[in-house]
């Protein structure tokens, strides 16, 4: 794979920021030195053996340290920055870039403008460590042909080594652009440690490598300054004798933030869509006073019906207790699937999974939310877990981009190798813990697919690729090939292993190619001290396997995935290709091991702290100073009575509320492009809305929780107006009233019947343990327990009426659940048996739910034959698609799709999701749209809601169908019934509205639509 790169604006922006500060400098080829003690001593090219290397030229006398001032101010108040009052040295210049953003492709673009503009060829790129000094020299490599064909000309590189002191004899002879990567231990020691860089060396014609060096008046690139800048560093660099320092980082530090030209922060970053976005799973213990129970709750599944849960309990097998992951329902007893395991017992049954908060509810009354654990978890649990999210992540983002040809990569960071990689004595390998782990869950997570997904292409590609080859470890090697752990050096406790960097720089373009024969690695397990060193596009998913000290900061971790990612061509997947679906396409997951509401928190602290400068509230002050641009380039200083005509607008406008910040008014108008500005302002629409950018909004860069519904479905306006959809639409939105005519006193009789020989309802009982304390053995077995000994048990029958305390409307509940009328309902409770009446005695609850079932299963049948519907003169109107909002998770029951009325389609199963999916793909389709609930065709058993309207090409077909899919998760014959009369009702409704040009009908595939459409 051949990476590509792609003009952006920012990066040419902040180039020509740095450039700009020295306007007025004119171009001139480098100046031709020689060795006479005077630096600046000119020699023909007769001289040559006097020679001694190229420099940059010195700013001209005319640019005068004031108009610098100038041009550097004038600079800051394009770039919303404040002013510097003076200029720090000869000179600094400093550039805050985010991570992730390409601030190495930046500075290496600012070093081709200013050769271009004023022809200095030497730099000199300082780095804090081999890591970073690693991934620079990459850079260099992978961009190379990319500014060759942009500037006509290539940069020169190398990493200085002062074993190869040749090499900086070629970076002061050569006048050609020319750079040198140095990190800043190579001249930093000092005493008896001195560095070579300052030693008279026999091999280098005793001369001092620094000092031909400082002859060439390099320009310093400080990558990194808050970890390079120490106090002594700061006096070393000194020595190299710069022309100017140009500092970039992503974190500065407040004290050393010399006449900043340009700024690209992490808010900024995030808002331009330049880096991906951050969702975090999080998994935490929750305080639940059980103390044996174990439950994981992974995850909620939301479905147009009911909501289920993902849960993770364990299970009594033949072999010893196992956990196990099952997709639970509401009613779904632990106790029963665990194997009847005694800690399950106790009210352990769903009693309510809730969509809104992603939480499940027990009988017991114990409530969790997504990621939340009780029960005994150790740490390798937890570990295991983390895992097991990690897989599940990575599969549902892999299969979302398979076909958009990306590869995704996960990557793991662990504290010690033994827990990915061991040895025998005989140093063969076998797998750690965290290695072995993996290729379990891996395992069991890819056969339950096998099980449920069908044969895809993305299921041929999993299917391809073993648990065993789709992991690797980066690690350091020592001398007879085994994984070592890395030596920690510094405060951070990073490394500056260089074989770890070399293994992971050296294998980044195989790690990016999806074929499975060349690169199965997809899962990367590495050291967190490597963690400055990682950078891959296509990381989504960071999971960190240690704990997290107080030394770790969280936007460290993230860092090294917040790249945007790349496909198979190499081609950056930003708004260039992907438009408003940046954010889509890139999101980076974090598996953390504490809760999402901790992480997020801490995460967004670290945020606020890296903007802390920005402006927190919209004042008119905010606007004094500033200056405007209108559409045609003319400038206007914002002086203070601008400022406050500016600030008045918006407060009359509805833009700032009560607490100075922006509104929801303002995001909407901003992002329809129609601002109410008045015609004096409107002309500087542009820069006021810059202005405001700068605001900081903490909602804007608050990390999703990835368990929550991260969809929510766009109505595409484009596809609503299609004649296509008019049409269809036209032939369905009427709505129709139903007459049953049948005998009322048979349903009464046959619900008599049904309830006598049918209903059966559980008896409730309480349970009565008694126990004493036998004689106390220890202190050990006071303080657990022990002493305490149950020596009988006892069940009790609840005695519970139906005129207790608890009032119940016996006629009311049955008339709701039956839609039958009060007095039917009266004449089937008192034709029923004496002994079927006093089940309501015993369990009031389940004899409602059971006696509205079975009088259901009567009506059902009779529907069948007795029902008509009538048209209304009423409709529905387009509210039903825009009211309420539809929510889903994308690769959990929410797909993107094109053709659908909205941007994502909401599926139930799988057998949803391959029908929507050929649906979309089919050229004979115009459009089509799954219901929303809000229309419905009302039956004598409840409301329905079919599933599919579709529309096709006038030509292609002649009719327009209706479709509505059966359900495969009818379980009863009653269930089953209540169906077959909806769908019978269905038919009924569109033979009444459509005359015969709608078609309903029962597909369990496209291919069954197809042979219906057929005929």
């Amino acid at each position: 794979m051949k990476l590509q790169f792609r003009h952006q604006k920012f990066q040419a922006d902040a180039a020509k920021a740095v450039v700009s500060v020295f306007a007025g400098q004119p171009y001139r080829t480098p100046s031709y030195m020689m060795d006479k003690g005077d630096e600046n001593y000119q020699i023909s090219m007769m001289d040559e053996e006097m020679f001694t290397g190229w420099s940059n030229h010195k700013i001209v006398p005319e640019l005068s340290d004031a108009l610098i001032l100038e041009h550097l101010q004038k600079i800051q108040r394009e770039n919303q920055i404040q002013p510097s009052e003076k200029l720090e040295g000869h000179y600094n210049l400093t550039i805050e870039m985010e991570t992730g953003v390409g601030k190495t492709y930046t500075y290496i673009k600012t070093m081709y403008e200013l050769n271009k503009h004023y022809g200095w060829s030497k730099f000199i790129i300082v780095v804090p460590s081999i890591a970073i000094r690693e991934g620079v020299f990459k850079s260099f490599q992978v961009t190379e042909e990319h500014f060759a064909e942009e500037y006509g000309k290539k940069i020169r590189f190398f990493i200085y080594n002062s074993a190869r002191l040749t090499e900086i004899d070629h970076f002061a002879s050569d006048n050609s652009i020319h750079v040198m990567i140095i990190n800043s231990q190579a001249f930093n020691a000092k005493g008896k440690d001195a560095r070579r860089i300052y030693m008279k060396l026999d091999a280098f014609r005793s001369r001092r490598p620094i000092d031909i060096i400082a002859k060439t008046n390099p320009i310093l690139i400080i990558d990194e300054p808050q970890s390079v800048e120490g106090k002594q560093t700061k006096e070393n660099l000194k020595q190299f004798n710069p022309l100017m320092n140009l500092r970039y980082s992503a974190t500065h530090k407040s004290d050393s933030l010399y006449n900043m030209v340009y700024r690209l922060d992490a808010m900024e970053a995030y808002n331009k869509r330049l880096v991906k976005k951050i969702t975090v799973k999080g998994i935490a213990e929750s305080g639940t006073t059980a103390t044996e129970s174990y439950v994981y709750l992974e995850s909620i599944n939301l479905s147009k019906s009911a909501p289920t849960a993902t849960i993770q309990f364990e299970m009594k097998g033949a072999t010893g207790i196992r956990k196990v992951s099952r997709i639970v329902s509401e009613g779904f007893n632990l106790y029963d699937y665990s194997g009847l395991m005694e800690e399950y017992k106790e009210g352990y049954v769903v009693s309510r999974i809730d969509g809104r908060d992603n939480s499940i509810e027990f009988l017991n009354g114990i409530k969790l939310y997504a990621g939340d654990i009780i029960g005994q978890v150790n740490e390798e649990q937890i570990r295991r877990i983390q895992i097991r999210e990690t897989i599940l992540s990575h599969l549902q983002r892999e299969e979302e981009l398979f076909h958009k040809g990306i590869k995704v990569l996960s990557l793991f960071f662990i504290d010690e190798v033994a827990k990915y990689k061991q040895y025998d004595e005989a140093g063969n390998p076998g797998n750690g813990i965290y290695a072995d782990i993996f290729e379990q869950e891996y395992q069991d997570i890819l056969e339950h697919r096998q099980r449920t997904m069908g044969d895809t292409e993305y299921q041929k590609y999993l299917e391809s690729i073993s648990a065993k080859d789709t992991h690797a470890g980066y690690f350091s090697i020592d001398k007879k090939g085994k994984m070592i752990d890395p030596k920690l050096s510094g405060k951070e406790m990073t490394t500056d292993d260089v074989d770890a960097y070399d293994l992971i720089m050296k294998n980044k373009e195989l790690l990016l190619d999806r074929n499975p024969k060349k690169s199965p690695v997809r899962f990367i397990f590495s050291h967190s001290a490597l963690r400055e060193g990682w950078d891959n596009p296509n990381v989504f998913q960071i999971c960190t396997l240690k704990q997290s000290g107080s030394d770790v900061r969280k936007r460290q971790e993230v860092g090294r995935g917040l790249r945007l990612c790349v496909n198979q061509d190499g081609e950056r997947m930003d708004s260039n290709i992907l438009g408003n679906d940046v954010h889509r396409v890139n999101v980076l997951t974090v598996i953390a091991s504490e809760s999402y509401d901790s992480f997020a928190k801490g995460l967004q602290s670290e945020l606020a702290e890296a903007v802390a400068d920005r402006p927190k509230e919209i004042t008119a002050e905010l606007f004094l100073g500033k200056v405007l641009k209108d559409n045609q380039g003319n400038e206007q200083p914002v002086d203070k009575d601008l400022a406050g005509e500016i600030h008045y607008e918006l407060i009359i406008n509805g833009y700032i509320d009560r607490k100075k910040a922006l509104t929801e008014y303002y995001y909407e108008d901003k992002a329809n492009g129609n601002l109410k500005l008045s015609e004096g302002l409107a002309e500087y629409t542009t820069s006021i809305v810059d202005i405001l950018s700068s605001i900081y909004d903490p909602k804007l860069m608050l990390a999703e929780n990835a368990r929550s519904n991260n969809v929510e479905l766009r109505l595409d306006e484009e596809k609503l107006a299609m004649p296509e959809f008019k049409a269809l639409w036209n032939k369905i939105n009427a709505k129709t009233v139903y007459v049953v005519d049948f005998d009322t006193k048979e349903l009464v009789r046959k619900s008599i019947a049904s309830l006598d020989m049918n209903l059966r309802v559980s008896k409730i009982y309480f349970k009565v343990e008694t126990g004493s304390m036998e004689e106390i053995q220890s202190k050990e077995e006071l303080i657990s327990g022990a002493s305490f000994k149950k020596y009988n048990t006892d069940n009790h029958s609840n005695t519970i009426s139906a005129n207790s305390n608890v009032p119940y409307d016996l006629v009311g509940k049955l008339v709701e659940g039956t839609n039958l009328t009060r007095k039917a309902v009266v004449e089937i409770l008192q034709g029923v048996k004496k002994n079927t009446f006093e089940l309501f005695k015993i369990n009031p609850e389940e004899f409602i739910i059971k006696a509205t079932a079975l009088i259901n299963d009567e009506k059902a049948s009779a529907i069948i034959e007795h029902i008509s519907y009538d048209l209304m003169d009423e409709k529905y109107g387009m509210e039903v698609f825009t009211d309420p909002s539809i929510k889903g998770r994308l690769g959990s029951n929410a797909m993107k799709v094109e053709k659908h009325l909205y941007d994502h389609i909401l599926y139930d199963s799988k057998n949803e999701k391959d029908f929507a999916t050929e649906l979309d793909t089919n050229s004979d389709v115009a459009v089509y749209v799954k219901l929303p609930d809000g229309f419905y065709i009302s039956t004598p058993v409840g409301r329905y809601n079919p599933d599919w309207a579709i529309a096709f090409y006038e030509g292609t077909v002649k009719h327009i169908y209706f479709v509505a899919e059966t359900k495969g998760s009818m379980n009863s014959m009653q269930l089953r019934l209540i169906e077959d009369s909806k769908i019978h009702c269905a038919r009924e409704h569109f033979k009444a509205i459509s005359n015969n040009e709608v078609f309903y009908d029962v597909v369990d595939s496209y291919k069954s639509l197809l042979e219906i459409v057929s005929k």
